[in-house]
């Protein structure tokens, strides 16, 4: 389908700009968005707002009580078993409500994931709900992703090629050898992964007519009448469908109505009550003069490697290759990765540009837990390499989810970040913490699918 066809083909969007009523009622109903990201791209549409590698009662207190609307916690659980994602989704839930007990604040949960429907679904789902020992009355399934262009249109979830909207289950995403799946129909896409256990038909839906036509109140409407424990998923093509769905939203929520969350970026943005930011600029950064910056690169989608290859052709920047059966070989490792840190650290020093990057012949398992093993291992090359090389990098940009993850929390040693803002549209920009390797390095976290 055409991008401007479909468009065409809707209802005009609901007249009037709802940001300054979400606001209020967010302000109003004093409850934190607390978000758990199961990888660092999901601070893709959002400001000014802390992002957590570590998640003690302590530390959520203090995040808690703070003033700000929202802050992340960085799960990176897309790089982990099923299993052990869902543990760790408990275990935050149980922390998260702990603190919720101990500061008197209220909250609101998001499960961030990713925009083209790849993550642990429903099982971490399942488990933080279970932690949180909260009644919800729904889960809500809002993939769209404006920046990416995901758009969610009559229930069927569409990736934006060009001028095209392909359905989801036909892009390369839904080839993913960890998460891969068939279903482009999201209550279709339900179905097949709860393994039948919730049919398509029991899904319920949030039409883009109720959005555009209803409006809020058909919106509160059609949320408090859903069946306790159900399912449903919310179609939206444009950032007011989505405030549209939020005002509803909040609405139903002030009647008594508790809901978790299980969305894509933009979402968090909207409910979170934060308007609309400017890209950041040059004369937003202080960076030092005299040191190159970093790139690395872990990303294998065929988005990321035709990057690579416009990035390679510039003539101001040094390309270190990754050899990935390298990395799959104990007895290479460490020659690989040691070699690798020296070279880097010698051109950093001398004020080059360096791109270490993963080769790009994709290695897979023979099941998708061996697949997610030999992605930990590449990523922890990568990690080594970084966490070898002792010369402040100029900047650092990480592509892909969990690449930025790891390189972040085990190669400089994050705890807390302070989401700067977009520095394109998806790719947020990070500022590090003092407990960091490098205190205030500004950090790129490039997503690998935009």
């Amino acid at each position: 389908m055409k991008l401007q066809e479909m468009f065409e083909s809707l209802p005009p969007e609901w007249p009037t700009d709802l940001l300054a009523e979400i606001r209020k009622l967010v302000h109003e109903s004093r409850r934190k968005v607390v978000v758990l990201d199961d990888d660092p791209t999901g601070t893709q549409t959002v400001y000014d707002i802390p992002v957590l590698t570590e998640w003690s009662v302590e530390t959520l207190c203090t995040e808690l009580e703070s003033e700000l609307p929202a802050f992340y916690i960085l799960t990176n659980s897309r790089s982990l078993s099923h299993a052990e994602a869902a543990a760790l989704n408990a275990k935050i839930g149980h922390n998260l409500l702990e603190a919720g007990r101990r500061s008197g604040q209220d909250f609101v949960v998001v499960s961030r994931s990713d925009s083209t429907l790849r993550g642990h679904f429903p099982g971490e789902v399942r488990a933080l709900a279970q932690a949180l020992q909260q009644e919800f009355d729904a889960w809500l399934i809002i993939p769209f992703f404006l920046e990416g262009g995901r758009y969610t249109v009559h229930d069927v979830h569409y990736v934006a090629e060009g001028g095209r909207l392909v359905p989801a289950g036909e892009t390369e995403f839904a080839r993913d050898v960890v998460f891969g799946y068939r279903a482009s129909n999201l209550r279709e896409w339900v179905e097949e992964k709860t393994k039948g256990n919730v049919r398509a038909d029991d899904v319920a839906s949030i039409s883009i007519e109720d959005l555009r036509l209803g409006g809020p109140d058909k919106v509160t409407e059609r949320l408090t009448t859903l069946r306790h424990g159900s399912i449903c998923v919310v179609n939206a093509a444009s950032m007011r469908d989505l405030q549209v769905f939020v005002l509803g939203l909040l609405r139903a929520e002030a009647l008594g109505k508790r809901f978790l969350y299980r969305t894509a970026a933009s979402f968090v943005q909207v409910r979170a009550g934060l308007a609309p930011h400017p890209l950041l600029r040059r004369a937003d950064f202080d960076l030092p003069l005299g040191r190159g910056g970093l790139i690395v690169v872990g990303s294998y989608v065929p988005r990321t490697t035709a990057q690579i290859q416009a990035l390679l052709a510039q003539s101001d920047v040094c390309s270190l290759e990754v050899r990935v059966e390298a990395l799959l070989d104990n007895e290479r490792w460490q020659q690989q990765t040691r070699n690798l840190a020296q070279h880097a650290e010698q051109l950093l020093g001398s004020g080059r540009n360096v791109v270490v990057y993963t080769s790009r012949q994709l290695v897979i398992g023979d099941n998708a837990e061996h697949s997610l093993n030999i992605g930990r291992r590449v990523s922890e090359g990568l990690v080594s390499i970084v966490r070898a090389i002792s010369t402040r990098p100029r900047y650092l940009v990480a592509k892909g989810g969990i690449t930025s993850s790891d390189v972040a929390a085990h190669g400089l040693g994050v705890r807390r970040a302070m989401v700067m803002g977009q520095i394109l549209p998806g790719v947020p920009v990070w500022q590090l913490g003092a407990e960091s390797r490098f205190p205030g390095l500004v950090y790129v976290v490039f997503p690998g699918n935009v």
